[in-house]
């Protein structure tokens, strides 16, 4: 039934494509935002297609329907586009958007491409154009088509904004305005606008929940040399942020007021803009006598880099959830030893009980991935009501989850081995193991950026002729998007940017191995840069571990560790169990030094 619905949608933008002369329709995972979550009133792609990963493209012809994703979404994409006519299209790389390629393959003079405007970065559509310009076709963003077909589309959400208390946040915004504003002087500007929903939280000290798991809300900030407008509605602020807000000069505005702010530019300004992270739809607003400068927006590489403050709340978090994540699969556990029924939908209800029993949590990091088995091996997992495993005494459950907590944002997947395991499985998990644990004592030159280190964890895995499809680490924020940039680590894209790692900068370390209908393996911690000698040769930089949570030693081969290897990982357990014991009860205390109990 939902494929003959979906089939009917696709139907129906075909019919618009037809009426408005559109030889060929994109629909990206996006909103006026850029986000990576997006609220349901820019969730085309899936209320078209069905598929609602997180990634991915539609593209649409007259007589060709795909949708583009990486390989952490295949088996889900597949199955969910079953019967649509919708075909599924594999990237081989992750985050390339080869759809752009196959547009200008098959787009011939004279015909036209839609996006929407507001869901298409002001660089994407260059780089489409560019494409496109081959070809002789062209491109239209002022025509929203998925909109023009969806007669119940979801309001915008307009829950309340408040302020991150000053406890957590450290940095006053007014302090965070002036170094904005010091960039904008550097950069000729006498105008900045904002639309990223973590910039704009972090700049004004505040959060929200207008997105599943990303403590944000809807706005645009526009800032001039003096004040700044948060165009965000002054409803869903009371009266004592409001007044905060304007002794640190900003005023509020209604959402909706943005593009007629940007029309009201006078003639003289210079408006810094980020083509990476500011949509079409806004910038065509700019009248054409407003100059315009191109740079990365200040922000981005300022909540990059934590301060020392942030990185004490961190850390703290760090042991909340720790601590959370012993008792949940302590008593996951002791569930299955005693033969109560366990399903991956209680590994998701035990870890959030878990960690809402701690004052600091605010909600999760994202959907918990419990995959047990064979599930483990698609690497964006959700159990369901309709689909979902039971798990056993025997074989591997991978759990990739994470907390919002005022001080912090964590990240953190364990492959936990509650039974009899096999010699493969315990043969690939130390090879992941041993990947994790390489990248995690590197040594760098600064300047070096996450691409050079990445085949660092991925040598033990190839020495088995094997890889994964996905990142292997990526920046987190502090209380904020569980995926932050501009940083990340990851195999070297071609015209893609070397951001140099820098202290303070959290990164993920998560290498993984997946063997579809057998099992998946993931380890991740997050570690921060630090600065790790200063020589003759320059600055040095390593990495400081701050996820605190064993390492299940039951799903591995400890003997195919090298010395140096089984000596990182025991001095972690060390920390962890220090760090983690004074929160727990004797019973899960005890539990965590048997589970930390050196190889």
């Amino acid at each position: 039934m939902n494929a003959q619905l979906h089939a009917s949608r696709l139907a129906a933008l075909r019919a618009m494509m037809q009426q408005h002369g559109i030889a060929a329709c994109l629909v990206p995972s996006a909103d006026p935002h850029l986000s990576e979550y997006l609220p349901e009133h820019w969730q085309a792609r899936a209320w078209l297609t069905g598929f609602d990963g997180s990634a991915g493209t539609l593209v649409a012809t007259a007589d060709f329907a795909g949708v583009w994703t990486d390989s952490r979404y295949f088996e889900q994409a597949e199955r969910q586009l079953a019967g649509s006519g919708i075909e599924l299209v594999r990237q081989r790389i992750a985050h390339a958007p080869e759809h752009i390629g196959w547009l200008a393959e098959r787009l011939g003079p004279g015909t036209v491409l839609a996006v929407a405007g507001d869901s298409l970065s002001v660089a994407g559509a260059r780089a489409l154009q560019r494409q496109l310009d081959a070809s002789g076709a062209t491109l239209r963003t002022d025509l929203d088509l998925p909109g023009l077909i969806w007669p119940e589309r979801p309001v915008l959400p307009q829950r309340a904004v408040t302020a991150h208390p000053d406890a957590y946040a450290g940095t006053p915004r007014a302090d965070k305005l002036a170094r904005v504003r010091a960039a904008m002087r550097e950069a000729g500007a006498s105008h900045h606008l904002v639309s990223t929903l973590d910039d704009i939280a972090w700049l004004t000290n505040l959060r929200g929940s207008d997105v599943d798991y990303n403590p944000v809300f809807l706005a645009h900030l526009l800032l001039d040399t003096k004040r700044a407008t948060l165009f965000a509605g002054a409803g869903r602020f009371d009266a004592a942020l409001l007044a905060a807000l304007a002794a640190d000069g900003i005023a509020v505005r209604d959402y909706g007021d943005m593009a007629a702010a940007l029309t009201a530019l006078p003639a003289t300004a210079r408006l810094l803009i980020d083509p990476q992270r500011c949509v079409v739809a806004l910038l065509d607003a700019v009248p054409a006598a407003v100059q315009r400068s191109e740079a990365a927006n200040p922000s981005v590489h300022m909540k990059a880099v934590k301060s020392a403050h942030e990185l004490g709340h961190i850390r703290d978090a760090m042991r909340q959830d720790g601590a959370a994540l012993v008792t949940a699969m302590h008593a996951i556990e002791r569930d299955l030893v005693a033969g109560v029924p366990v399903t991956e939908l209680d590994v998701d209800r035990r870890l959030r009980e878990a960690r809402a029993a701690h004052p600091d949590f605010v909600g999760e990091s994202f959907a918990t991935i419990a995959g047990y088995m064979a599930n483990g091996a698609l690497p964006h997992y959700r159990a369901t009501a309709e689909n979902h495993a039971s798990l056993a005494l025997d074989g591997l459950l991978l759990i990739d989850s994470g907390g919002q907590y005022l001080g912090g944002t964590t990240d953190i997947t364990r492959v936990w081995a509650f039974g009899q395991t096999s010699a493969e499985q315990r043969h690939d998990a130390t090879r992941v193991l041993q990947g994790m644990i390489h990248l995690s004592r590197a040594h760098f030159p600064a300047g070096a950026s996450g691409p050079q280190l990445d085949a660092l964890a991925r040598a033990p895995i190839w020495a088995d002729n094997a890889d994964y499809g996905h990142g292997t680490g990526h920046g987190v924020g502090y209380f904020l998007n569980v995926h932050e940039g501009p940083h990340g680590i990851r195999p070297p894209v071609p015209g893609g940017a070397l951001v140099p790692l820098e202290p303070g900068m959290i990164v993920s370390i998560e290498p993984g191995l997946y063997k579809p209908g057998r099992h998946g393996i993931r380890h991740e911690n997050l570690a921060v840069v630090r600065t790790a000698a200063e020589t003759e040769f320059g600055s040095f930089f390593a990495f400081e571990t701050l996820t605190l949570c064993p390492i299940d030693t039951r799903a591995i081969e400890a003997a195919q560790l090298e010395p140096s290897e089984r000596a990182w990982l025991n001095t972690y357990h060390a920390q962890v169990e220090a760090a983690l014991a004074p929160l727990l009860g004797a019973t899960d205390r005890a539990w965590l030094h048997t589970r930390c109990t050196p190889v």
